[in-house]
C-alpha cells in the first residue's frame, strides 16, 4: 500500500488548490482524478471572477494560489465590472481558454514536485479508531494517508437531465463517483441533493454577429495575479443577445417536458443563476432577458450562450435559441443540461474545513454546497493548506470575516449551512471596504509567505506597498495647507477647485475629482511610488472616515473573537438558554463565542449568558 501525507480526490478548481498547497509545502500529496484530461476543466461558462469572486481570486493569489496566475496565462478578455462604482464593490472578470486552462493546469500538477496524479474513482473511505487511514478505488487500489481532502463537484452521485431523459455522469461523457456517497453515509455524514446546470455552446460559423450588440475588454486590462509579469492578453469580444416573446412562447409550451418542473429533478438549484426555463416562470412579465455570447477558446469557434442554462429536450433547445435575434441559423455543438449531485450540509464541518466526525477529512468545494469555480478553488486551497498545517503539528489557518471574504465564505458555510448551492456576493461581507479586491495582497500576502508559498522577491514588492501607503498617508493627513497664492496655483495646475480656508491635504485628495496623475504631481513624495502604491494611497485616503469605522467594528468584534468556547463545553442546563438555543449550538458546536453570534437564532441575551458560564466555568478548580 502506497503512502502519502495528503491525498486529494477531484481534479477540478477545488482539486487542483487542494493539491498544490501541501505539495508546495513539502508534503507528499496525491490526485485522484476520474479522468486526467479533464483536470481543471471549466464544466460551465469559460470564464473566471465577477462580482465578489474576483474578489476570491485576488485573496488566492495573495494566499499563494493557483487560479489567478493560471486565468491570466490563458485569458482572452479582461474586464472590470461596476468600474464607475467604489472600490469596494468592483469586480475583475476574464474569459478563459478553455482549453489552454485545462492543459496549463494538468501540466502544471504533472510538473509539480512532491505531487503525484492517479486516474482511479476513489470508492471507499478508510478509518482506524474515528480518524482517516486512507481511501481505496474502483481498481482495488488502496492509498495510505492520515489527511484525505473530498472535492468531488458534481460528481457525488452525479445524475444527467435533459428532458425525460437520465443518465448517470458527473460531466456528459464522464463516469459519476456513486459508491463515495455510500461510504460518506456509512461513515455516518448526512447528504442531500443539489442541482445545476449549463448552457448550449454554438458554432462560430452559425452565428449572425453583425446584429449582435459588441463588448470589447477593457482598453488597459489589469491581470488577477499580482505576480504575473509582461501583461499584454488578447482581448476578443463577447456580445449581448435578447430572448423576445417567441423564444419565451416556446419554452412555455414545453414546461411539461422540463426536469424541472416535472418532478424528475429533486435537488435545489442556484436561486441566483437560474435556468432560462425558470427565468421564464419567474419572471412572466419581463419581454426579454440579456443573454452573454463568450467565445470558449482564442480560436472563437465555438460560443457559450451564458444567461441559457437550460434542461429541456435537445429539440426545444435548438427551437428556442432559433428565435433569438442573430441565431435564425444557428447549430449547437453542446446542448445544454441540468445535473444532480450529492452534497455534504456544511455545518457538518470545523472553521478549518475539517469534519467534526471524522479526525483528518476535509471537505471543499461543491461537496459543501457552494457554486462557482473561484468559490470551490478558495475552498481549496484553506483544506490543503489546513491538512498541510495540521501534519505539522500547527494550528489551522482559519481567516476572520474582517480579513478575507475567502473567511464570510467558510464562515457563512459552516455555522448557517446552506441548502441552495450557495455563491459569494459582496453584500455578505459586512467589511467589504477593508477587502477590496486591490489590497487583498496587503492583506493576505503575510499568511502566504508564512506558508512559504509567496517567495521573498513577491512578499518585497509587498512590504514596499505597504510601507509606501503608510508614508503617503501620513504625508497627506499631518500637511495641512493655506489658502496661498502658491498653493491656489497648484490646484488650479492640477485641475481641482481652490479652497479659502486651511485645509489637509488628505481632503483634498479624498475629493470625488482626484486621480492617480494629480497625485504624482502633488508633491515630489508621490512622483515615485508605482501605480500600486498611488491606487492605495488614493482609495484609504478617499473612504478614511468609512475605513476608521469599519475598523472601529472590527476592534469591538474581537473582543468576542478571543473568548473561545472550551472543547467539550456543555451548553446543556445553562439557565436562560431555550431548547432552540441549546440545540443549534450542540448542532454547529462554535468555537467563539462570534462564532455562535453568527448562527441564525442565537440572540445577543444568549451570547451574555453563554459569555457568564464560560467565564465561570474558567474560574472553577480543576
Amino acid at each position: 500500500m502506497q503512502e502519502y501525507d495528503i491525498i486529494v480526490v477531484g481534479g477540478g478548481h477545488a482539486g487542483i488548490e487542494a493539491s498544490l498547497a501541501p505539495a508546495r509545502m513539502g508534503k507528499k500529496t496525491l490526485l485522484i482524478t476520474i479522468l486526467a484530461e479533464q483536470i481543471g476543466a471549466t464544466s460551465c461558462n469559460p470564464a473566471v471572477g465577477g462580482l465578489a469572486k474576483g474578489h476570491l481570486v485576488k485573496e488566492l493569489d495573495a494566499l499563494g494560489g493557483q487560479m489567478g496566475l493560471t486565468t491570466d496565462a490563458v485569458g482572452i478578455q479582461f474586464r472590470v465590472l461596476n468600474e464607475s462604482k467604489g472600490p469596494a464593490v468592483r469586480g475583475s472578470r476574464a474569459q478563459i481558454d478553455m482549453d489552454r486552462y485545462r492543459v496549463y493546469m494538468r501540466n502544471l500538477l504533472l510538473n509539480t514536485p512532491n505531487l503525484d496524479v492517479t486516474q482511479e474513482i476513489a470508492t471507499q473511505i478508510l478509518t482506524k479508531n474515528g480518524q482517516i487511514s486512507g481511501v481505496k478505488t474502483h481498481l482495488g487500489n488502496e492509498y495510505k494517508t492520515s489527511k484525505l481532502i473530498v472535492t468531488t463537484g458534481t460528481f457525488l452521485n452525479g445524475l444527467i437531465h435533459v428532458g425525460f431523459n437520465k443518465l448517470q455522469a458527473g460531466r456528459v461523457g464522464e463516469f459519476s463517483s456513486v459508491n463515495l456517497s455510500q461510504s460518506l453515509r456509512d461513515h455516518g455524514f448526512t447528504l442531500g441533493r443539489l442541482k445545476t446546470g449549463t448552457c448550449p455552446r454554438v458554432d462560430a460559423k452559425s452565428i449572425d454577429f453583425s446584429v449582435l450588440e459588441v463588448q470589447d475588454g477593457d482598453a488597459n486590462p489589469v491581470p488577477f495575479s499580482f505576480r504575473t509579469q509582461d501583461f499584454a492578453p488578447t482581448q476578443l469580444p463577447c456580445y449581448i443577445a435578447y430572448t423576445n416573446e417567441t423564444t419565451h412562447e416556446i419554452i412555455r409550451s414545453n414546461f411539461d417536458k422540463a426536469p424541472l418542473f416535472t418532478g424528475q429533478i429533486e435537488g435545489v438549484g442556484p436561486r441566483y443563476c437560474p435556468s432560462i426555463e425558470d427565468k421564464i416562470n419567474r419572471f412572466g412579465d419581463r419581454d426579454r432577458h440579456h443573454l452573454f455570447i463568450e467565445p470558449q477558446t482564442a480560436s472563437a469557434t465555438e460560443y457559450y450562450i451564458n444567461g441559457f442554462s437550460t434542461s429541456l429536450p435537445y429539440d426545444v433547445q435548438v427551437a428556442m435559441l432559433r428565435s433569438v435575434k442573430g441565431f435564425e441559423n444557428a447549430r449547437i455543438v453542446r446542448h445544454g443540461y441540468a445535473i444532480e449531485y450529492d452534497y455534504a450540509p456544511p455545518t457538518q464541518l470545523k472553521h478549518s474545513l475539517e469534519t467534526k466526525l471524522l479526525s483528518g477529512l476535509y471537505f471543499a468545494g461543491q461537496i459543501n454546497g457552494t457554486t462557482g469555480y473561484e468559490e470551490a478553488a478558495a475552498q481549496g486551497l484553506m483544506a490543503g493548506i489546513n491538512a498541510a498545517l495540521a501534519i505539522d503539528g500547527k494550528e489551522p489557518l482559519v481567516l476572520r470575516r474582517d480579513e478575507a471574504y475567502i473567511g464570510v465564505l467558510i464562515d457563512d458555510l459552516v455555522t448557517k449551512g446552506t441548502k441552495e448551492p450557495y455563491r459569494m456576493f459582496t453584500s455578505r461581507a459586512e467589511y467589504r471596504l477593508l477587502l477590496r479586491e486591490d489590497n487583498a495582497v496587503l492583506r493576505l500576502s503575510g499568511y502566504g509567505r508564512q506558508l512559504g508559498l509567496i517567495d521573498a522577491k513577491t512578499y518585497e514588492r509587498v512590504e514596499k506597498i505597504r510601507q509606501n501607503l503608510a508614508r503617503g498617508l501620513a504625508y497627506l493627513n499631518q500637511t495641512v495647507i493655506t489658502p496661498s497664492k502658491q498653493n491656489l496655483a497648484l490646484l488650479e495646475s492640477l485641475g481641482e477647485d481652490i479652497i479659502s480656508q486651511n485645509v489637509s491635504l488628505q481632503k483634498i485628495v479624498a475629493r470625488k475629482s482626484f486621480t492617480r496623475e494629480k497625485l504624482q504631481n502633488l508633491d515630489e513624495i508621490f512622483a515615485g511610488m508605482d501605480e500600486a502604491s498611488l491606487e492605495q494611497i488614493l482609495v484609504e485616503a478617499k473612504y478614511q472616515h468609512y475605513i476608521a469605522e469599519q475598523k472601529s467594528q472590527i476592534e469591538r468584534m474581537k473582543d468576542m473573537l478571543q473568548v473561545r468556547i472550551p472543547e467539550g463545553f456543555s451548553f446543556r442546563g445553562i439557565s436562560g438558554l431555550s431548547n432552540e438555543v441549546v440545540e443549534k449550538l450542540e448542532t454547529f458546536n462554535p468555537p467563539t463565542l462570534f462564532a455562535a453570534s453568527e448562527i441564525s437564532g442565537i440572540t445577543p441575551a444568549a451570547i451574555d449568558i453563554l459569555h457568564i458560564y464560560i467565564k465561570m466555568n474558567a474560574k472553577e478548580p480543576r
